[in-house]
């Protein structure tokens, strides 16, 4: 098991509202992705189970409750 890569993208999911966005809308496709972009991260498909199955509610909650200054927001759909 590749325990770095899960936190990886434990990390990316409650510090990225973009990154959460798209994983709630497509988990397993967001994480086949991840793995694939070339960035060297690597998950056995227990891991994809796994992280595919997180409950997106408590993934928000978490989100919220980081500091503002180390979250990456999504500013798509905002007008200047």
């Amino acid at each position: 098991m590749s325990q770095r890569g899960v936190e990886r993208v434990i990390g990316r999911l409650v510090t990225d509202e973009e990154f959460r966005r798209q994983f709630a809308e497509d988990p397993r496709k967001v994480l086949l992705e991840v793995i694939g972009c070339g960035c060297g991260l690597e998950l056995t498909n227990l891991e994809i189970q796994a992280l595919a199955s997180l409950d997106l509610r408590s993934l928000a909650r978490l989100a919220e409750s980081i500091d503002p200054r180390i979250q990456k927001i999504c500013v798509e759909g905002l007008k200047p």
